[in-house]
């Protein structure tokens, strides 16, 4: 297994292994592949890694920048983060968070935001921020990693291309 930058032509396969990754996941509309062919098309992928294998593209973690209501700049969100199925649990995701976060930290990034299962995100670090939000996301889910600076405060902003209106 490799984890390397996404590149042309990985496309069908990042949107395949997202739309597999989500397909049985209750809480997702199934627009994840949607979100990153928007964020690809904005050029707002920041960050985009692939996990590879003799078997082609088995998984994907996408970065990119968030505004925040507080004024603080250098921040991203990730999401999403998908895995194929029968090759979950086997430490493919754990790997691209620990890349992208990596390359987030060589861009000097302030941090990143989430939302998802704060267990599997703690493992990286990531911790609830008192006076940060994300809108529509409830408190628990929402946390945050500081690379560099300080800690941010307000309401998080996500590119356009989350937005289910852009479909």
């Amino acid at each position: 297994m490799i984890i390397r930058p996404e590149r042309q032509g990985d496309e069908e396969a990042i949107a395949r292994v997202t739309e597999d990754a989500f397909r049985n996941v209750d809480y997702s509309d199934k627009t994840e592949h949607v979100i990153i062919e928007r964020l690809r098309k904005a050029g707002a992928l920041t960050v985009s890694l692939v996990t590879e294998d003799s078997e082609g593209i088995i998984g994907h973690i996408g970065f990119s920048p968030v505004t925040l209501s507080g004024g603080e700049t250098g921040w991203f969100c990730l999401a999403p983060l998908s895995v194929a199925p029968d090759r979950q649990r086997q430490g493919v995701g754990s790997g691209l968070v620990r890349e992208g976060l990596a390359a987030l930290d060589r861009l000097s990034a302030s941090g990143a935001v989430v939302a998802g299962d704060p267990d599997y995100y703690g493992r990286f670090g990531f911790r609830h921020v008192e006076g940060l939000s994300g809108k529509g996301i409830p408190d628990e889910y929402f946390t945050v990693l500081r690379l560099h600076g300080g800690t941010p405060s307000g309401i998080v902003g996500f590119h356009p291309g989350f937005d289910s209106d852009n479909a």
